[in-house]
């Protein structure tokens, strides 16, 4: 019974969202909640919808190596505006800060209260590090808010260095105060997952003061910087995580993302689905559908960038760019064909494997990805999917310690070894495991880090993109790193040796799909893409880069374009008229 009266308590609570604060005062309506461990453990389980989790399979929707159906509005000139702008609420930190208030009762051991004040302020350091990355400067809000505070309500936006400061606070309580180092589900935050978002907000901050140098904060990154390797060495050392490679070197990698529960050797954090309380997502739906989700494949530059297996980069044989897609998916990265239809790919027909190559009714480029999908056809049709959605795991704690200390000079072979090398190794790659390049890559440097001359910043960056692709990085990565100029790069696709002529992907003699300006005679099951540069009198989209042969090509007749106030969001137009001290971000 008391536990039910608990749970219509939380219920009111919530149901009035942004005004917690009208709440009575008296000990009797929040004691059952801030009374017992139980009461702030269900209190502090709501905050777990912020993670947004069933979605993140898609979080890099907007983003450099992705074509897609549509050019983000972001980023398309004169369709993004402050008046359409989102991103300004303040409910869950409303929630949140109500907690922290409140979490004072002698009833509950002290230790149990920090817990759990921890676990709030891992969550309102989570707010407030997505609202930095969206727009910069903002408030800071540490109480719930009255209708009587108007000094509150109404204030400026402050420094993102003193937002940063309390974000790093809030994490610091959080990883000493949560009890619990390691729980079964993989659902819940623990001690050495605050330490690991320790690691992603530190390394974060500290590139971005390094390489937005306009800010004028440079001289901070590095402190930063070992901030995020401590957190992430601490992980390491501590928390008894390894990278999963029980499926061995041609599956592994992939199992992690389509397992119906988290893989627990590497898998820290998830958003668990579960068939029994029909908590599904629709990644199958989102990645497979022709009219369904954004049908976003990944750009053959971005392919380009997999080593071969023995550790050598793909693009140093310069026949690359006439390499058949047939054959560029050979000997490579093992990552490559766990990350999009490659080979003999199969996929499950009412309980029969059939070959799956890329399908050009999705695809544009011919780079479909398979991360997130089930290879089961059942699964396409809607938000049918079983298998739990990453949210933090031990690879990205190893590639942020990787790279913080690349960024700081102090990478060590051994470091190499721990961090990049053992996730190579994972994918089968066999040189270059042990010891930190020396050598530029040229093709990496040029196409994307053309100010970096550091080969080891360089690959460790490599192996971030390869490592964590389609898990939600990606944007913010560009962003961090002040390269949003790469969101501008040609979408472009397989190489097309000739019109006409039916290609079979995947090498199981039947053809697949062919190109062409003048429609040919066809042929049974293959199918027709054209390629002319215009269609009923309109530009076409999809076209190749030669006359008669070339890479394919998407969306070049809408372009893309980056400008500096792209860094940030603009606030909505609606909450700068309702708070006039809100300052525009420059350029919006």
């Amino acid at each position: 019974m008391k536990l039910k009266y608990i749970c219509i308590l939380l219920t009111a609570i919530f149901l009035v969202g942004c005004n917690l604060e009208e709440l009575p005062e008296a000990t009797t309506s929040k004691g059952p909640i801030f009374g017992s461990e139980s009461g702030l453990q269900l209190y502090t389980n709501s905050f777990y919808n912020m993670f947004n989790g069933k979605n993140l399979h898609r979080a890099d929707a907007m983003s450099d190596y992705l074509a897609r159906k549509d050019t983000p509005a972001f980023i398309t000139e004169g369709n993004y505006s402050a008046q359409v702008s989102t991103g300004w609420s303040w409910t869950d930190l409303r929630n949140i800060n109500y907690f922290l208030v409140n979490c004072n009762d002698p009833k509950v051991p002290v230790a149990v209260r920090k817990n759990y004040i921890g676990i709030a302020k891992f969550f309102r350091a989570w707010f407030y590090f997505d609202k930095v990355k969206r727009f910069g400067d903002v408030p800071w809000i540490g109480k719930p808010l009255d209708v009587t505070d108007t000094e509150l309500l109404y204030k400026a936006r402050e420094p993102r260095t003193m937002i940063m400061d309390s974000v790093l606070a809030d994490l610091d309580y959080a990883c000493q105060n949560i009890i619990t180092t390691s729980e079964a589900s993989r659902s819940l935050v623990t001690k050495y997952v605050a330490y690991a978002f320790k690691a992603r907000v530190a390394l974060h901050e500290g590139t971005f003061r390094k390489y937005h140098t306009n800010l004028g904060l440079q001289a901070s990154a590095d402190g930063l910087l070992n901030q995020a390797a401590v957190a992430a060495k601490k992980v390491i050392d501590e928390a008894g995580y390894k990278l999963y490679d029980g499926a061995g070197v041609d599956k592994s990698y992939r199992q992690v993302f389509i397992n119906p529960l988290p893989i627990a050797t590497e898998v820290m954090l998830s958003a668990v689905c579960d068939l029994a309380l029909n908590n599904l997502n629709d990644a199958n739906w989102y990645w497979t559908s022709g009219t369904y989700g954004d049908k976003a494949s990944f750009i053959r530059t971005f392919i380009n960038t997999y080593l071969n297996i023995d550790g050598t980069p793909y693009t140093n044989d310069p026949a690359y760019k006439t390499m058949l897609f047939k054959d560029e998916v050979k000997n490579r990265d093992k990552r490559l064909a766990q990350t999009v239809r490659a080979g003999d790919y199969k996929r499950i027909n009412a309980g029969v494997l059939v070959p799956s190559p890329p399908l050009f009714s999705y695809t544009f480029t011919g780079y479909q990805p398979i991360k997130w999908a089930l290879d089961d056809m059942y699964y396409d049709t809607r938000d049918l999917n079983i298998n739990s959605v990453t949210i933090f795991r031990y690879a990205e704690v190893l590639l942020a310690y990787a790279e913080a200390k690349a960024e700081l000079g102090t990478l060590t072979d051994a470091d190499w070894a721990l961090t990049v090398g053992a996730l190579r190794k994972r994918a089968g790659i066999t040189g270059g495991l042990t010891a930190k390049p020396t050598v530029v890559d040229t093709y990496l440097q040029s196409k994307y880090f053309p100010a970096i001359t550091s080969p080891v910043i360089l690959e460790v960056r490599r192996e971030r993109g390869i490592e964590l692709c389609l898990e939600g990085f990606r944007f913010d990565d560009i962003v961090r790193w002040k390269r949003g100029e790469l969101m501008q790069m040609e979408w472009n696709g397989m190489y097309v040796p000739e019109l006409n002529k039916p290609l079979d992907l995947n090498e199981d003699g039947v053809p697949d799909v062919a190109f062409y300006k003048v429609l040919p005679t066809k042929v049974a099951g293959v199918t027709y893409v054209e390629v002319s540069p215009s269609i009923a009198g309109k530009p076409n989209s999809q076209l190749i880069s030669g006359e008669n042969s070339g890479e394919l090509t998407w969306l070049n007749n809408i372009p893309r374009k980056w400008a500096e106030r792209n860094y940030y969001y603009p606030i909505p137009t609606g909450d700068i008229i309702t708070n006039p001290k809100l300052v525009q971000n420059p350029g919006w």
